[in-house]
């Protein structure tokens, strides 16, 4: 594995070894610190999107393992406006030993991978969001101590979230169900490569467009904010479509009684989620939140050290 961009194209055998590290550098952590493994290692971080958790968990991921990070904005950098992107990543490979990006366009961070002679790290794309899924393995691993013949329930947008996740269920064996409204699915190319993956890894991908019906007997009731960044002139439309995909009470009692709640973050809460569920004893909200860091360690470690 050179780059970690989308979770397609990575071997499931290497997910599962990055999973297990993410564990043991949790315990690490938790136990004292870790190890400074990326000793004198430093990451650049691109951002054309604003971001609260993934700057802080790249940036605390690579303190605690020893390294060191630097944030570039977007107006510092221009990427493809002010300078194209394989200048960029020319340029910043010989700077820094890796390369993190949150960008629109999934287009721009496969550009700066082939121009980089570092690793490159998607930290969001419109396409795909591999470190959140990766965190969201690590959580619910954490919470029942296996993934295997789990169900998951993606309720709201067939964004860059949920394409993710589709893809992460299938290569760690969990069921994975989303409810969209019509026109908002998993876009097919996602939608075929989770089929295929999860055929070799005995999980079962499942399209509806009922809320109750994805849900029914979950282990894990999962949403995302209806409106991304970049989306702003559709919020009033996407209310209206979205209108009946909210997590709330009565729609999280289909699911199994000891099921967990997540989302990514940020949440717009009262519209695809109400305060009772996120704040509720079954939320593993903040706690998922954290995970993000701890992923993104056995990523970092697996591609810098």
């Amino acid at each position: 594995m050179k780059h970690f961009l989308e979770l397609a194209s990575v071997p499931t055998g290497e997910l599962h070894e990055l999973l297990q590290l993410a564990l043991r550098l949790k315990a690490e952590w938790k136990a004292g610190g870790n190890s400074p493994l990326l000793q004198g290692k430093t990451l650049g971080m691109i951002f054309l999107k604003p971001s609260l958790r993934t700057r802080v968990s790249f940036e605390m991921a690579m303190k605690h393992l020893g390294g060191g990070a630097i944030m570039l904005g977007p107006q510092e950098i221009g990427l493809g406006v002010r300078e194209s992107i394989p200048d960029v990543a020319r340029v910043l490979s010989g700077y820094v030993d890796g390369i993190m990006a949150r960008v629109f366009d999934h287009k721009d961070v496969v550009q700066l991978a082939q121009y980089a002679a570092v690793p490159v790290i998607n930290g969001l794309s419109d396409g795909y969001h591999p470190c959140q899924a990766l965190g969201d393995m690590l959580t619910i691993h954490e919470h029942f101590g296996t993934l295997e013949g789990l169900r998951l329930a993606f309720v709201g947008d067939g964004n860059n979230v949920a394409a993710s996740l589709a893809l992460a269920c299938a290569h760690f064996g969990v069921s994975f169900s989303i409810a969209t409204p019509e026109g908002y699915e998993i876009q097919r190319p996602v939608r075929e490569q989770a089929y295929d993956i999860a055929g070799r890894n005995g999980s079962i991908l499942e399209m509806r467009t009922r809320p109750q019906i994805a849900v029914a007997e979950a282990d894990v009731v999962y949403t995302d904010t209806w409106v991304s960044m970049g989306q702003e002139a559709e919020a009033a439309e996407r209310a209206g479509e979205f209108d009946a995909y909210q997590v709330n009470g009565e729609l999280l009692r289909q699911a199994k009684s000891q099921a967990i709640v997540m989302h990514c973050l940020p949440a717009h809460r009262g519209d695809e989620i109400t305060d009772a569920v996120m704040d509720g004893p079954q939320s593993r909200v903040f706690q998922q939140a954290e995970n993000r860091m701890h992923a993104q360690k056995a990523i970092l470690a697996r591609l810098l050290a």
